[in-house]
């Protein structure tokens, strides 16, 4: 991949304004201070609160250098040599730097604490020519974290750099040599396509999994579940079929259960047995950066990408009146569930002061981390466990409140004392038949009082279920209804960030700081979309994908893509020579981009049939793709040349009449409309409606409120006021294209 997530995740606090400062700042004379130099602006608040005027303290803005964007950058005849120039909108931060650093006693690189922060300290360290520079890192931003970080300076560790230069070498090859392929491949040249080393694995997984989703059958059953209750007293509950004799019982048709519905017309219902069984349970570990991106989706609908930007946010500090700009969490790119001492200890003391004493267990809970994590960092979670949700809200944008909130109660509850269920299963017998009924007491709430985990699934847990009458062996039940239900088999869900997230880790593909990238690139290049928040690969997406895994099976491979993420630990870890490591996957596979390359075999782009039809001809409209990307034409080409933008709304455009409102992207992606006659004026973020101010004739546009039940009809001139609001019940939407 081109960068790693966390610098996608990163940018967006940094982007908005940073440049700006960057260049409106005065260039600082030097101070004769040991210089620290962190990525972002936050940091250097919260780092300057900590540390006072002792240090000079100043942000990199992440990345300074990089490969080459116009060419490969790569010298693949001498050891895979990288050729890394400066980033041109970090120029006047590297000036900036140099001045700072000028007749500095000591530079400190600060930079974030894992493979790619590792990377650009020794950018900065290259570009800067500090060779004495000494390296620092910290797992959270507090005094305690800084202050000792500073008494253990060390050298650059050129295993980690090596290991996150591996990655983008091997990216950059991919990318450089098989998004080439695709746009020779492509009738018309089609330049957009690309493809990804980490991120085609997932368009693979989802494009699998849609094909299973597909080629389902769905299977009839029945149930039969009878509502029963005590005769001493009315307590209804809930009992299964599930066996008829010692057999377990199978309903596939309507008569099948209808023939069951007759034998048990008129029959006793006896409690057969009753089994009771204590319970305990655990609570789940403190986050890590997957189970936080999992976690954030379910319960919050955060995307990874969102989830990690506003973690960043919470990481690098927020203002806190008085106290100044704080670190609320620790660092949030770790695959470890480990707690330091202090850690558990903090939380110990925690719950000791706010919950009865049985809320505590006898000793801390360690949690084991599993096989293959790197083990960098110890899990998310708060610096202060004192700082609760509710002090810190005032200060907390809603994002960061509800994201702090999920990873306070998730790292408390990590450490308070199981809870305890009581189970009761209950077999009634009628007949011959059996049926079963489940039913939970919580005994002891512990951890659940505060924190439940999310799931994926509608299916109950077992602190779910509604507890039971009390029932005896041998005692008759009085039949309130008798209900029959038919159901469908299911095919496999499709994945949603939550569950791919979640499928990706399990496999080894990607790590910590890759898994929000990997999502938001799939989606950017139009491989995939999400619906009802899950995953489902676009037309585009399945070609591609069919082409890139025929002839690249083992590069898109789930089991070796594992293997090549083993084979990067190894480097950072000293084991492995990363020369070595890309070499023996360059050479098979310039191969196979030969072989691709030189083979007649194009990529057949699909055509896509729209609900818009014709404005001459009256066909159905289709999505085709060309040279300058992708375009609606007649269905009846070429009897008919009749064509459109891709983003055409069906709307005529209120300012010149002669052309069509449509909708185009930014280079930053962000949407806006304009006409499709070149020459007209119209160009706004807002969707016009197709007609004019009453008031100053000027473009009328939407503000469509989220899950309001009305939309906002105003003025695109901001000195005219005009406006109304239209329910969407009354609204004649344009197609979606």
């Amino acid at each position: 991949m081109a960068k790693k997530t966390t610098r996608s995740t990163k940018s967006t606090t940094r982007k908005s304004g940073a440049s700006t400062r960057a260049k409106a700042k005065a260039t600082p004379a030097p101070s004769g201070k040991p210089v620290i130099i962190v990525e972002s602006p936050a940091k250097t608040r919260t780092l300057a609160k900590i540390l006072g005027n002792a240090y000079t303290i100043e942000a990199s803005m992440g990345h300074v250098c990089d490969l080459p964007k116009s060419k490969l950058g790569v010298d693949v005849n001498h050891d895979f040599a990288p050729t890394y120039t400066p980033l041109p909108e970090r120029k006047e931060t590297l000036n900036r730097l140099q001045t700072v650093t000028n007749g500095a006693p000591m530079v400190y690189l600060a930079t974030d604490p894992d493979r790619e922060g590792e990377a650009i300290a020794w950018h900065i360290q290259q570009a800067l020519q500090l060779p004495n520079a000494q390296r620092i890192e910290f797992n959270e931003i507090t005094a305690n974290a800084v202050k000792r970080a500073l008494q253990n300076p060390r050298a650059i560790d050129m295993d980690r750099v090596n290991a996150q230069q591996a990655r983008r070498v091997l990216d950059r090859l991919v990318g450089y040599e098989v998004s080439p392929l695709l746009w020779r491949k492509t009738r018309g040249g089609r330049k957009p396509l690309s493809a990804g080393r980490v991120q085609t694995v997932a368009v693979r997984l989802i494009v699998e999994r849609e094909r299973e989703i597909r080629a389902f059958t769905p299977e009839e059953y029945w149930k039969i579940t009878a509502t029963l209750t005590p005769k001493k007293e009315h307590f209804p509950f809930e009992a299964e079929l599930r066996q008829k004799g010692d057999a377990k019982l199978e309903l596939k048709t309507e008569a099948d259960a209808n023939a069951v519905l007759h034998d048990l017309q008129g029959a006793p219902y006896i409690v057969e047995s009753v089994e009771k069984r204590q319970r305990k349970r655990t609570p789940p570990p403190p986050f890590i950066t997957s189970t936080l991106q999992q976690e954030a989706s379910r319960k919050l609908g955060y995307s990874a990408k969102r989830t990690m930007q506003v973690a960043q946010q919470l990481y690098e500090g927020v203002d806190l009146g008085d106290e100044g700009s704080v670190g609320l969490i620790t660092y949030m790119r770790t695959d470890s569930v480990r707690l330091s001492d202090e850690a558990l200890q903090m939380a110990r003391t925690f719950i000791q002061a706010h919950y009865p004493a049985e809320y505590l267990p006898a000793k801390p809970r360690q949690y084991k981390t599993r096989g293959g994590a790197q083990d960098a960092h110890e899990a998310i979670r708060p610096t202060d466990v004192n700082r609760t949700p509710n002090d810190v809200k005032p200060y907390l944008t809603p994002e960061q409140y509800r994201l702090y909130e999920l990873i306070w109660k998730r790292f408390v509850a990590s450490q308070m004392a199981e809870a305890q269920l009581e189970v009761t299963s209950v077999n009634i017998r009628a007949k011959e038949y059996l049926f079963r009924a489940s039913g939970t007491v919580v005994l002891f709430e512990g951890f659940l009082s505060l924190y439940k985990e999310g799931k994926d699934t509608a299916e109950r847990d077992e602190e779910e279920l509604p507890p039971l009458p009390p029932l005896q062996q041998g005692e008759l039940l009085d039949l309130l209804a008798l209900t029959p239900s038919q159901h469908f088999t299911q095919p496999p869900p499709r994945y949603t960030e939550a569950t791919l997230v979640k499928t990706l880790e399990q496999n080894g593909i990607g790590r910590p700081s890759t898994y929000a990238a990997i999502l938001s690139t799939i989606q950017d290049r139009g491989y995939v979309t999400l619906e009802n928040r899950a995953f489902k690969p676009t037309p585009l997406g399945e070609v591609v994908n069919d082409y890139l895994v025929k002839h690249f099976p083992d590069l898109f491979d789930v089991p070796f893509t594992a293997r090549m993420e083993e084979e990067l630990d190894a480097v950072e870890e000293g084991k492995a020579d990363w020369v070595q490591v890309v070499r023996a996957f360059y050479q098979p596979f310039q191969q196979k981009v030969a072989v691709a390359m030189h083979s007649d075999e194009r990529v057949q782009m699909p055509v896509i049939e729209t609900e818009r039809l014709c404005p001459t001809c009256g066909a159905t409209m289709v999505l085709r793709s060309g040279r300058y990307g992708e375009f609606l034409a007649c269905s009846r080409y070429p009897d008919c040349k009749v064509t459109l933008p891709a983003g055409a709304t069906g709307i005529a455009c209120p300012m010149c009449q002669s052309g069509e409102v449509v909708q185009r992207k930014s280079k930053k992606g962000r949407v806006y409309y304009a006409c499709s006659n070149r020459e007209c004026q119209l160009l706004t973020w807002d969707k016009p409606t197709g007609e004019l101010c009453p008031n100053c004739r000027a473009p009328l546009v939407e503000k469509v409120k989220a899950r309001a039940a009305s939309r906002q009809i105003v003025c695109s001139n901001a000195e005219c006021d005009y406006k109304r609001e239209e329910t969407r019940e009354l609204l004649d939407e344009p197609e979606a294209v």
